[in-house]
C-alpha cells in the first residue's frame, strides 16, 4: 500500500491542488455518510422495507446533518474547478459545456438503466413491490444534485463575468433572493403565498456557493472575505435558529412540515457560507496535509470515482437491507429508526455499506469512461440504456 501510494503521488502532476481535491473527496464521502446514518428503514408485515429516518425520533441528532451537509463546499470546489478548466477550454465554451454535460450523464444512465433491468428480476424473486419502489426512490434521490450541478455548470461562462466585475460580492443578490423567498414562504403573509414559491430557491440557493467558487478561482475571493463569509455565516446561521425557528436538520424529516434542503432555505445558504469560508481560509493547511502520500492517495481514488460514489452509495445499502428483510428483524437494518440501540448498530453495518460500494464500483466505474464515437453497436447501447433509463424514472416517480 505505502508502494502503490508513493506511485500515486509521484504521478501527480506539480500544479496540481491537492487541497482542492481534497475538499471535493470530504464533500463526496459525506454524502454517503449522511445518507447510510440518517436514512432507516422499517419493516411491515408483509416485509417489504419503507424509509425511515432517526431524526423523527432524536431531535438533538440534527447537528449530526450540520457536518455532513457538505454540498456547500462541493459547489465551492466545482465553481473553482470549473473555471479554471474553462480557461484551459482548447476550443469553444459549447464544445466545452457538452464535454462537461456528457461526463455528468454517463454514469447516471447508468446506474438508472441498470435498476430498469433489476427491478422486474428482483420482482420476481420474491422482492415485494414497495420495497422496490423504496428502493427506486432512494437511487433517485442522489440524482437530483446531478441535474442542479449541470444548469449551474451551464451558467460558468455568467459566473465568470459577475466574478470580474463584482468579485466575491457577485454572490451576495443570490442570498438576498433566498432570504425574500423564504419571507414569502414563512413571513406574516405565509397562508397567501401559493406553495410552488419555494422552486424559486432550487437555482440561486445552488448557484451561491457555486459563485462563491468561481470568484475564488478568479482570484477574486480574499482571505478577509473568506474570514467574512465564515463569521457572517455562523451569525446567521445562530439567528436563524435560534430567533426565526428553522428546522434544525440539514435534510428532510419524515413528518416535518418544513424542510431545509428541499428547496434550498436561507439555513442551507448560512451554513454553506461558514463552511466556504472555513475552506478557503484552510486551504493552505489542507495543501501541505496531502503532501503525504498516504493522504493524498485516498483522494486521489475517491475524486476518480466521483459520480460512481454518488450514483451507486444506495443502491450499496439496499445490497445489504433488502436480503436482509427476508431475515425478518435486523437490528440496524430493517429495524425502526428510533433507539439509541439503532443507531450503534446502524454504525456497526456502515463498514458493509462501504465494502459493497467499493465491490460495486468495480464494475459499474465503466460508466465514467468516455463514449467511443462513430461505434454502431455502440450507438445502439445507449438508446437501449436511454429507453431504460426512461422506465426507471416513470417507475420511480410513480407514473406507473
Amino acid at each position: 500500500m505505502r508502494q502503490l501510494a508513493s506511485r500515486i503521488d509521484a504521478s501527480t502532476p506539480a500544479h496540481r491542488d491537492r487541497a482542492v481535491d481534497g475538499l471535493r473527496a470530504l464533500a463526496l464521502m459525506a454524502v454517503p455518510a449522511g445518507h447510510w446514518l440518517l436514512g432507516g428503514f422499517t419493516r411491515d408485515g408483509d416485509g417489504a422495507l419503507h424509509n425511515a429516518s432517526p431524526l423523527s425520533a432524536f431531535a438533538g441528532f440534527a447537528p449530526v446533518s450540520w457536518v455532513l451537509q457538505m454540498l456547500g463546499v462541493f459547489f465551492l470546489v466545482g465553481g473553482y474547478a470549473s473555471v479554471l478548466s474553462h480557461h484551459r477550454r482548447p476550443s469553444t465554451t459549447g464544445a466545452w459545456l457538452r464535454g462537461r454535460m456528457v461526463r455528468l450523464g454517463r454514469p447516471v444512465l447508468g446506474v438508472t438503466a441498470v435498476w430498469a433491468l433489476l427491478i422486474p428480476v428482483l420482482y420476481a424473486a420474491g422482492v415485494p413491490e414497495d420495497t422496490l419502489r423504496t428502493g427506486a426512490k432512494l437511487v433517485i434521490q442522489p440524482l437530483w444534485f446531478v441535474g442542479v450541478y449541470a444548469v449551474v455548470t451551464a451558467l460558468t461562462p455568467c459566473c465568470v463575468r459577475l466574478a470580474r466585475r463584482f468579485g466575491g460580492w457577485a454572490a451576495a443578490p443570490l442570498i438576498g433572493s433566498v432570504a425574500v423567498v423564504d419571507f414569502l414562504r414563512y413571513g406574516p403573509y405565509a397562508d397567501a403565498v401559493p406553495s410552488w414559491v419555494g422552486v424559486l430557491n432550487i437555482l440561486p440557493g445552488w448557484l451561491f456557493a457555486y459563485q462563491l467558487g468561481v470568484c475564488w478561482g478568479q482570484g477574486r475571493l480574499s482571505r478577509r472575505g473568506a474570514r467574512l463569509l465564515l463569521v457572517g455565516g455562523t451569525a446567521l446561521f445562530a439567528v436563524l435558529l435560534l430567533a426565526f425557528h428553522y428546522p434544525a436538520s440539514m435534510v428532510g424529516v419524515p413528518g416535518e412540515a418544513r424542510t431545509n434542503s428541499h428547496p434550498p432555505s436561507l439555513l442551507v445558504l448560512a451554513l454553506a457560507s461558514a463552511q466556504c469560508g472555513a475552506a478557503v481560509l484552510l486551504h493552505g493547511r489542507i495543501g501541505r496535509a496531502l503532501r503525504r502520500p498516504a493522504l493524498w492517495a485516498p483522494v486521489v481514488v475517491i475524486n476518480l470515482s466521483a459520480m460512481t460514489i454518488l450514483c451507486w452509495h444506495q443502491t450499496a445499502m439496499l445490497a445489504a437491507a433488502v436480503p436482509a428483510s427476508f431475515a425478518g428483524v435486523v437490528p440496524g437494518l430493517t429495524t425502526s429508526p428510533d433507539s439509541v440501540g439503532w443507531i450503534v448498530a446502524r454504525s456497526a453495518w456502515m463498514p458493509l455499506f462501504a465494502a459493497l460500494l467499493v465491490l460495486i464500483a468495480r464494475y459499474a466505474r465503466r460508466f465514467e469512461e468516455p463514449w467511443e464515437t462513430g461505434d454502431r453497436a455502440g450507438n445502439v447501447r445507449r438508446a437501449a440504456a436511454g429507453l431504460l433509463a426512461a422506465g426507471f424514472a416513470v417507475f420511480a416517480l410513480r407514473l406507473a
